[in-house]
């Protein structure tokens, strides 16, 4: 693989504070110099390799880490969109709505979707993202989806106790142990992680910990849908567990924060899906004052965030979240690597996967300043510009 030097940066990102200015690293007038799919070095400009490209001046980021989505899925459930802009409350069971279209979608079919979703996510600067199953809530379909899922990326998560399908209803007890046992037999090759929805409407908090258990005695690592509909017990029990990640955390009470600050979990904010089922914007200020490690995530999925836009994330995060610019883009790079327990991905240096994105802005500020433009001028993954519409990207988005 030849080496290639992204030259004359105006300002790099690097998310090592040993490299430059603040928390984020910030270089100004670089190079960045790739080599064997990694970052060889930073240099001045004018730094010699195989292949140049200009940057004249752009902005230079890590490549941002989508630590949450659900992207193996069928269906449309836009009528179901607007009717909750009118006043429709968001509830957990419009899930079964995507399990009958999944289930019913042949493999090719979803293969073919979830490319199309991976190609929109790198184009919008996602070099690294973790899939979800849990639209198929059944043996065979979860483990169809886990097996697609694998083809575009090593952060696979069996989520089975995503909701309790229909022909368990009032059953929740029996499909738990069909989750801990044969389903999670099935699926567990296929599987780095384990997640479960603890919420109201959907597994409570003894179920909750029994498909952890079983997951972590399975060698699976943990995550927990937590906090999303009201208080509950997931950041509790995601702490206690010593889960990588917590996501949602819309409702937060000061014991929970003080258990973030005080454990390894990443408190994950998915603010898209607090713009979608129009619930209340959780307070990242608070998390983050207290010392807790945060992250922010597309949680793309056909029912509560329909985006793949991490930018538009971003935005929502510093405006309804309370992050200041500079957290915001570090939570959806390094925050997304730390949810995920990667040490590869989500900054730029030496040694670090090749990932990175160009904005065609000077500032990772626009991000924020110019929301719903499209600033994503050029994404390298691997150590490789990316090209999503020929597949390239799908094919190296895992190294």
């Amino acid at each position: 693989m030849s080496s290639l030097v992204i030259d004359n940066i105006g300002l790099l990102i690097t998310n090592d504070p040993e490299l430059g200015e603040g928390p984020l690293g910030k270089v100004r007038n670089a190079a960045l110099v790739f080599d064997g799919g990694a970052v060889r070095a930073i240099e001045q400009p004018g730094a010699v390799a195989d292949q140049r490209i200009d940057a004249e001046g752009r902005c230079v980021v890590p490549g941002i880490v989508d630590s949450h989505t659900h992207l193996v899925f069928a269906g449309d459930r836009s009528e179901e969109f607007a009717a909750r802009m009118a006043g429709q409350a968001y509830e957990a069971g419009g899930i079964k709505v995507s399990t009958e279209a999944t289930r019913s979608a042949s493999r090719s079919q979803l293969t073919e979707l979830t490319a199309k979703r991976r190609n929109e996510a790198i184009a919008a600067g996602i070099t690294h993202t973790e899939i979800k199953s849990g639209y198929g809530l059944e043996v065979s379909s979860e483990k169809r989806s886990l097996e697609i899922a694998s083809e575009f990326t090593d952060d696979v998560t069996f989520l089975g106790a995503h909701a309790v399908p229909s022909e368990f209803e009032g059953r929740s007890d029996e499909y738990v142990d069909l989750v801990c046992g044969p389903m999670l037999q099935a699926c567990a090759p296929f599987s780095r992680w384990i997640d479960v929805f603890c919420e109201e409407g959907a597994f409570d908090l003894e179920q909750s910990r029994a498909v952890l258990e079983a997951g972590r005695d399975a060698g699976l690592g943990l995550r927990v849908h937590g906090n999303q509909l009201g208080p509950g017990p997931g950041v509790q029990l995601a702490v206690e567990m010593g889960a990588a990640s917590v996501d949602h955390c819309t409702y937060l009470t000061e014991d929970d924060i003080e258990a973030l600050a005080g454990g390894s979990t990443v408190a994950t904010f998915l603010p898209a899906t607090d713009f979608s089922t129009l619930q209340p914007y959780p307070d990242a200020r608070r998390v983050i004052d207290a010392g807790a490690q945060v992250a922010i995530a597309t949680n793309t999925n056909p029912g509560s965030s329909n985006t793949t836009s991490m930018s538009f994330c971003i935005a929502l995060a510093v405006r309804e979240l309370k992050m200041t610019a500079d957290e915001a883009l570090q939570a959806a790079t390094l925050g997304g690597a730390r949810a995920l327990q990667r040490t590869d991905v989500g900054h730029l240096t030496p040694g670090a996967r090749g990932d990175a994105v160009m904005l065609d802005a000077s500032s990772h500020t626009d991000l924020i300043y110019r929301p719903g433009v499209p600033l994503i001028r050029q994404v390298f993954m691997a150590g490789v510009p990316a090209s999503p519409s020929s597949g390239v990207g799908r094919e190296l988005s895992e190294g």
